[in-house]
């Protein structure tokens, strides 16, 4: 489904599962954003945010129990509120079509970006290794995307050595899982994190990344 012509492109075939409601302007264009559920072969589902602006909603209507096919680019923008957390990822739609309700679910990214920060490897209680990784994928006007990444296996192993700056293109899908954040010695809260699976990966150019990238939290805006 992906061409890989862009250096982030994103498909994914869901039901919505979250109504429509409205999110921002940019310049006079109103943007709005929906909840789409991917499901996975193993039984459990992915949670993804949909933004989409109200120039595409005139061919289309949103409505809770629609299955969608959705392509785009998955983008982040700071969270100013205080609530939630401080990194939001979004899938931006490009192009939104109806999908038959036996259309096989469908989650797939291909990004193209740079290592911009220490990739943390470590090994779980049951042996599993696991990488994380936060790679900055440039766009348009000189603006870029930062999307959390997780490698595991062998692949995680590959990547653990790769320093900042190390140009990567990974194959994966956009995952939600839920984790528990403790907040005090007797109390947690549930939270839910997003993130790319990485299921493939090679190593780009050898060039580094002129953009600094060790304050990505700071350059990162809400236009998307």
């Amino acid at each position: 489904m992906l061409n890989c012509i862009e250096d982030n492109e994103a498909y994914v075939v869901g039901v919505v599962c979250g109504y429509l409601s409205y999110s921002h302007d940019v310049y006079g264009e109103r943007f709005y954003r929906f909840m789409l559920r991917s499901d996975r072969l193993s039984q459990n589902s992915d949670l993804i945010c949909v933004t989409i602006s109200e120039k595409m909603l005139t061919d289309i209507s949103i409505d809770i129990g629609m299955h969608l096919a959705v392509f785009g680019q998955f983008r982040s923008y700071n969270n100013y509120t205080g609530v939630g957390n401080k990194l939001v990822l979004t899938l931006f739609a490009k192009d939104v079509t109806l999908a038959e309700e036996a259309d096989e679910p469908i989650n797939e990214i291909y990004l193209n970006g740079y290592v911009c920060k220490p990739i943390v490897y470590r090994v779980t209680p049951f042996g599993r290794e696991i990488a994380d990784i936060l790679l900055a994928v440039n766009r348009a006007f000189n603006k870029s995307d930062y999307i959390p990444c997780i490698a595991w296996g062998r692949n995680a192993r590959f990547v653990k050595h790769l320093d900042v700056g190390q140009n990567i293109k990974i194959w994966g899908r956009m995952q939600s899982r839920e984790y528990q954040k403790k907040i005090s010695e007797s109390e947690a809260v549930t939270k839910t994190a997003y993130e790319v699976s990485i299921n493939r990966l090679e190593i780009g150019d050898e060039g580094s990344r002129e953009r600094e990238t060790e304050n990505f939290a700071e350059e990162t805006e809400y236009i998307i």
